[in-house]
């Protein structure tokens, strides 16, 4: 199975920063007359793969290989476009251009790069001879590295990006890891779990023991509106014919870093409380339930723009593996509308995360479909008495159990 180092990347000085920077910048450029050349071709009815060789342009800044790598990645994104099914906004895009700043970027295959960890952890990558020329430099580009590998095994293709934000350079390493991999875990017990995954709460959990976590999602959801509010005022500023900005991009990278932190912590959190728990087993709502379901514009806003499902169903279940821990996708249908106590669809109501039935029942409306859900598929498991359920809210950097949380006073003074 494949796991990710990242780590950062420190330029040794202020000639190392600036060599790796018009390496990254080239390979920047290259990736952007590369998307022009295939959307042009695409656009004028041509094959997308019929292109200038862009490797010899490009081979006196960053050497023939890496020059190829990039190209090769380029036709990674093609491939995935054509096999998914977006229309022409799911294009791959350009990394801005030479007047506002471009997205840098370095790709290197596993026998390019080398990495020595230690004490004084270094990373070496090749330069093109034009510039080892320019700058004196015999060999490869020597660079300090900041971090430890989680993972050991068989390295992979090596990216290196900047991050325009932290004003940081961050590596990432992915490496073939085996099964029998001491870091990923087993379960403890062979407890079950179910996720609820909503458009307001991006988790409600139950399980087996009889506990109940909700990972809240609204402030993050205003922060990523506000944002986005943000992003379409500068837009109707720009002038006619253009539709971007080194501003705007700054934006939706700022939006898309913010919310991905948000969700990678969550995962860790709950998949580690859930491992501490005894679960072996965790079901997930498939995708399509949650997209049919959540039809209102503000919640097509939250499960199409925010939540980005399909990334973090998959961000999910990476985690889970890493625990030992099997997510299953399951359906989910109504599960949201059934009412525990009576088990009618049609009797229910639901007001924001209030569900009530007309048989008297009351209760939070993503526990209540976690539960359920939870009952359905886990049927052959005999249920313990349910806690009462523990909020968890995102304080930008770790998942706090909010003083909203409804908790047996002893609980709190005993953790």
């Amino acid at each position: 199975m494949r796991r990710t180092n990242t780590f950062e990347v420190v330029p040794m000085s202020e000639v190392d920063e600036e060599l790796l920077r018009r390496v990254m910048d080239a390979t920047a450029s290259l990736w952007n007359e590369l998307t022009y050349e295939r959307r042009q071709n695409l656009f004028d009815g041509e094959s997308v793969w019929d292109t200038e060789d862009y490797r010899m342009q490009y081979v006196g800044v960053l050497g023939s290989a890496s020059a190829q790598q990039a190209i090769r990645k380029s036709g990674q994104a093609w491939r995935g476009f054509f096999d998914s099914d977006e229309d022409d906004t799911g294009l791959p895009g350009y990394w801005g251009n030479e007047d506002e700043g471009r997205e840098l970027h370095w790709f290197g295959r596993n026998d390019q790069y080398t990495i020595q960890w230690g004490d004084r952890s270094r990373l070496e990558i090749p330069v093109g001879k034009d510039l080892k020329d320019e700058y004196d430099l015999t060999g490869r580009l020597r660079l300090e590295v900041r971090g430890e590998p989680r993972w050991d095994g068989e390295q992979g293709q090596l990216e290196i990006q900047y991050d325009e934000q932290r004003d940081r350079y961050r590596a990432y390493q992915p490496v073939e890891v085996d099964d029998s991999h001491p870091r990923l875990g087993t379960p403890l017990a062979d407890e079950s779990a179910a996720l609820d995954i909503g458009a307001n709460n991006l988790v409600a959990c139950t399980t087996t023991t009889g506990e109940q976590f909700l990972y809240a999602g609204r402030d993050e959801f205003e922060r990523f509106r506000e944002t986005t509010r943000e992003i379409a005022r500068l837009q109707s500023k720009l002038p006619e014919g253009r539709y971007s900005s080194h501003r705007i991009r700054r934006l939706y990278r700022k939006r898309t870093a913010r919310r991905d932190h948000a969700m990678e912590g969550m995962a860790r959190d709950l998949m580690e409380r859930l491992h501490a728990r005894g679960v072996a087993t965790v079901y997930v709502g498939a995708l399509t339930d949650v997209l049919e379901t959540h039809w209102s514009v503000r919640a097509n806003a939250k499960t199409h723009n925010f939540w980005a499902f399909s990334a973090f169903i998959d961000r999910l279940e990476t985690t889970a593996e890493e625990f030992g821990i099997e997510a299953e996708e399951r359906s989910e249908a109504w599960t949201s509308q059934e009412c525990p106590q009576c088990g009618s669809t049609d009797r229910t109501t639901r007001h924001r995360d209030t569900l009530t039935c007309e048989c008297g029942f009351e209760g939070h409306a993503d526990l209540v479909a976690s539960e359920t859900f939870l009952q359905r598929h886990a049927a052959t498991k005999r249920f313990r008495p349910m806690a009462r359920p523990v909020r968890y809210e995102w304080d930008s950097q770790k998942w706090l159990e909010s003083p909203r949380s409804h908790r047996p006073k002893v609980a709190r003074t005993n953790p």
